[in-house]
């Protein structure tokens, strides 16, 4: 299992709207409502992330999906 933040992506949103946030190769990645891509710092993810998690925005919902790996063959 691997547990590295390039493994997980991140749901924001509310009933009316969803955002997307995960992290490639070259760094964090915001996908809006819209659909536009936004690169960010993870201080930026954070600062979008923490006030969800924290209860102070009880309004906005949020979700952590994690990605499984493929299995390599075992040889």
């Amino acid at each position: 299992m691997k547990l590295t933040n390039d493994s997980y992506t991140i749901y924001l949103g509310t009933k009316n709207f969803t955002e997307r946030y995960f992290k490639d190769e070259k760094g964090w990645v915001k996908i809006s409502a819209k659909g536009n891509k936004f690169r960010m710092t993870a201080e930026q993810v954070l600062n979008h992330v923490l006030p969800a998690l924290s209860g102070v925005k009880p309004s906005v919902l949020c979700k952590v999906e994690y990605k499984q790996e493929k299995e390599s063959p075992k040889q």
